[in-house]
């Protein structure tokens, strides 16, 4: 099936590693796995904080991140009700298995010496809400119900967005494309679709490339410690 499934990795950036690791076991209790120089990236460290057996998260380092100043507002939201720049994360949501939880991990954070607002009741689930390092916007939720699209998808919202009816149709039931006999090619630059942001000469070599040869320049599969 051709469908994202689950949240492999979420990357945020930091120029504080330490601090960041510090906060995110201690505080919140993941268990540090992996701390390594990042891939292909001079100067740049890379490491990951276990959720699950299927989901981390994870934060790079480079030291020119140092230098980029926080605007509330546009790097980051002051709250979970706040703006910050379109495709910046306005807020991360974790998760937890129980409402019981929750007062724990509430209360966790709350020994850390944080200040923490919640539980809230979003009728589907509830949630704590604090503030992170780095001024990070921070939520920790657990399910109570399934979010049913019948009950939580608002006609009125969706046509403020820009959504008819036929779309909700369409998003609500997506439709798999046809597996391709053999793996699509890369497709011809399109300036009006969004790219990664690499220098143009380094951007046309990789679109040149084919698919092994791409794996094979740029994949680093061996432990830094064996």
């Amino acid at each position: 099936m051709s469908r994202v499934t689950h949240v492999h990795h979420l990357a945020a950036s930091t120029a504080d590693m330490a601090g960041v690791i510090e906060f995110c076991t201690q505080v919140l209790g993941m268990e540090l796995v992996g701390l390594f120089d990042m891939h292909g990236v001079p100067g740049g460290s890379h490491c990951f904080l276990r959720l699950d057996d299927r989901s981390a998260m994870s934060f790079v380092f480079l030291p020119a991140m140092a230098d980029i100043a926080e605007q509330v507002g546009v790097t980051h939201a002051g709250h979970g009700g706040d703006t910050s720049a379109p495709g910046t994360m306005q807020h991360l949501a974790f998760g937890v298995d129980s409402v019981d939880d929750l007062l724990a991990m509430r209360d966790r954070v709350r020994l850390h010496g944080y200040q923490v607002d919640g539980p809230i009741d979003h009728g589907f689930c509830q949630s704590i809400y604090f503030r992170g390092p780095e001024s990070m916007v921070l939520e920790v939720s657990t399910w109570i119900d399934t979010i049913d699209g019948d009950h939580w998808i608002d006609p009125a919202v969706a046509e403020r967005c820009g959504i008819d009816a036929d779309d909700l149709d369409r998003l609500r039931h997506p439709v798999d494309p046809e597996p391709p006999i053999t793996p699509v090619p890369q497709p011809e630059a399109d300036p009006t679709k969004p790219h990664l942001r690499y220098p143009p000469a380094v951007l046309e070599a990789l679109a040149a490339m084919s698919d092994d040869e791409l794996t094979a320049a740029m994949s680093f599969s061996e432990p830094p410690v064996p």
